[in-house]
């Protein structure tokens, strides 16, 4: 069986880092989500895994090569940049 880890979720102020257990969820989306016995719901824990730290330091490498080499940054965020 393959799982789906959802880590992010659009309304998730409203459900996690406090105990709801006494109350019915009002959210459809994730009540039904939770029924799924393939889907594991995470409080952004998902990118803990050895996979998503190696991407996470081979970006971090090759941003800071394209930074010092002159090069344009990929994935650079800028609030502020002329496109």
């Amino acid at each position: 069986m393959q799982f789906t880890n959802i880590d992010v979720y659009e309304e998730e102020s409203h459900y996690f880092f406090e105990d709801l257990s006494d109350r019915v969820l009002a959210d459809d989306v994730l009540a039904r989500l939770l029924t799924f016995n393939n889907v594991i719901i995470t409080s952004h824990q998902g990118f803990f895994t050895r996979e998503a730290l190696h991407n996470i330091a081979q970006t971090t490498l090759k941003n800071i090569d394209d930074f010092f080499s002159g090069r344009k940054l990929e994935n650079e965020v800028c609030y502020n940049c002329q496109n």
